[in-house]
């Protein structure tokens, strides 16, 4: 059995590994509660990730919960909605005006926009550790729980490193797709749940000062001599507003050529196929290609076990319709500090167990049954004949199409909403939380 570790600066009511959305968001707001939390993050800011930069409304509420400056003169573009492109037409649709929502979307370049988050966690008091590389979790003998991590502190390309522990008798596991944390405690991938890659890079083009995010729902392979194919996925262009353009693509498993593609080699021809003036060649490429992971529909659980809760990416949180994981992981975040706050609270250990063991239960009330729907709707794309039906067929209906866009984004009033609200709102209560 572990010892009970005296009060030291790596002790903490709470420890959170991992400072992109999901950690350093659920670190806030366990600091503006009270709470004594350490955070932790194994590289140091300003730091890259692979993601397409454009925030929904979803994400923009989140900032603003967490007192972000989202002014322009901070540093943040504004955008109106979503250009969608396919089937021959070219649709641009407004996001919806709701009351739960702004409307109004973001773009920020990721190796900036997670910093703002880890800084402003801090600022509430969490303690940040950058350079902070957990290696493992430190597990009761008795009992199975968490309480702690090992980590190593310091550069590594120095070698200067140190062995620590830290201590907590809760720990959140916000350390991405990947989530070694979370494969250490025994939480698995979930292979029946769908998983998607996103392959981008930057541009500088004219168009960079975009007021839409622009997605194209037709994604084609033109290369060889064969016929062309239609691919499960989709591409996008946001206008950063700095001169460039980010401009990728986000691809489902559901194919057989998910596995036998070189997806950076689509991004490329899909590049070289646009117009010539938009500036997407060798020559004005701003960075290489990166490539990564989208887990989606909860495809780790449980997400809290012994001790350990799991948020945005770690848990499989990235939406199935749509691909956006910052947005849930900022909302996860939020809500596994509710939880443990309350937890906290409690007079018993076996009180503060029943407190924790609703987070799973609040996700899928939350998230489950919009999942379950968008776990069916990837199965469809995955076929092209119906990909190819639905973009020439439904863009040609704007009323259809911003029915689409809701549900797409997730986006509608939980209640008082539209008849499009009460529909989706509906749909998602009678699918299977799975």
């Amino acid at each position: 059995m572990t010892e009970p570790q005296p009060l030291t600066e790596h002790t903490a009511d709470v420890i959170v590994v991992g400072a992109g959305p999901a950690g350093s968001t659920t670190a806030y707001h366990l600091a503006k509660s009270g709470l004594d939390v350490l955070l932790l993050e194994k590289t140091a800011f300003p730091r890259e990730k692979v993601c397409g930069d454009g925030l929904t409304p979803r994400a923009t509420k989140q900032l603003v919960s967490m007192g972000i400056d989202i002014s322009e003169e901070a540093g943040w573009l504004r955008n109106k909605g979503l250009r969608i492109i396919g089937g021959g037409v070219r649709l641009q649709l407004d996001w919806p005006e709701l009351a739960s929502y702004p409307d109004y979307g973001l773009v920020r370049k990721r190796d900036d926009f997670d910093e703002q988050l880890a800084r402003q966690a801090q600022k509430a008091g969490a303690r940040l550790y950058e350079r902070c590389n957990v290696s493992g979790p430190i597990v009761d003998d008795r009992t199975g729980r968490i309480t702690g991590v090992t980590a190593k502190l310091g550069d590594a390309g120095s070698g200067d490193k140190r062995e620590v522990s830290f201590h907590a008798p809760l720990v959140v596991a916000a350390d991405g797709n990947s989530t070694r944390l979370s494969l250490a405690m025994g939480l698995h991938r979930r292979e029946d749940r769908p998983m998607g890659v996103a392959v981008r890079t930057y541009f500088t083009s004219p168009r960079h000062d975009d007021d839409y995010l622009e997605s194209w729902l037709e994604l084609w392979d033109r290369r060889g001599p064969g016929e062309d194919r239609l691919l499960p996925g989709y591409g996008w262009i946001f206008g950063m507003g700095d001169g460039t353009s980010n401009v990728g693509l986000g691809v489902l498993n559901t194919s057989d050529s998910f596995k036998e593609l070189d997806w950076r080699e689509v991004l490329k021809a899909w590049c070289a196929s646009m117009p010539e003036d938009w500036g997407y060649t060798p020559d004005n490429m701003t960075g290489p290609i990166r490539g990564a992971a989208l887990p989606m529909a909860f495809n780790r659980q449980p997400h809290y076990t012994k001790g350990l809760l799991l948020v945005g990416d770690a848990g499989g949180l990235v939406n199935p319709f749509n691909g956006e994981g910052i947005a849930y992981a900022m909302e996860s975040g939020q809500i596994a500090a509710d939880v443990i706050v309350q937890a906290h609270a409690r007079a018993t250990p076996a009180q503060r167990e029943l407190a924790l063991q609703s987070y799973p239960r609040i996700l899928k009330d939350t998230y489950g049954g919009y999942y379950t729907l968008g776990r069916a709707f990837v199965k469809l794309i995955g076929n092209p004949k119906v990909m190819k039906l639905a973009t020439q067929r439904g863009l040609t209906h704007p009323l259809l199409m911003k029915f689409t866009l809701k549900l797409l984004a997730n986006l509608t009033d939980p209640t008082g909403g539209d008849a499009m609200d009460r529909i989706i709102n509906g749909l998602s209560k009678v699918a299977p939380k799975a």
